[in-house]
């Protein structure tokens, strides 16, 4: 199971998560501009190392994980979501659905397609979400 994780995370990297990756990695440089998005920032290269190697790894909310609240899985969290949504996060999404959408003209790019799906919906609101290998 290692060995397939594996080669599909190499051909994924060559066949655009690399750019996505880039497009995460920019998003937090961006963010990285002032001090208050610095925990933004932070985020978006955790989420942006997922976009790279997204196959092994899901996310999930702190909340579930760790089964207390914490800034980011509260009101403030939500806040930081929405300003994320309008700044960045719409746009990230429209990149992994674009990617999801040319992978899916194949069967062999489904299970890729998927992936940025799912990286599609973590952009939208990723603050109260953390990153995990799979089981």
């Amino acid at each position: 199971m290692a060995l397939l994780r594996l080669i599909f995370n190499i051909a994924w990297f060559i066949l655009g998560g690399f750019v996505m990756g880039l497009a995460w990695w920019l998003a937090g440089l961006l963010c990285f501009i002032s001090i208050i998005g610095i925990p933004f920032g932070r985020a978006c290269f955790v989420i942006g190392e997922m976009a790279f190697w997204p196959f092994g790894q899901q996310n999930i909310s702190r909340r579930a994980l760790q089964g207390v609240d914490d800034i980011g899985t509260g009101p403030l969290g939500m806040v930081g979501n929405i300003v994320w949504f309008l700044l960045f996060g719409i746009w990230l999404a429209i990149g992994h659905i674009t990617h999801a959408l040319a992978c899916f003209v194949t069967i062999i790019g489904i299970p890729f397609g998927i992936q940025h799906l799912k990286l599609a919906l973590l952009s939208l609101t990723p603050i109260g979400q953390t990153i995990t290998a799979k089981a």
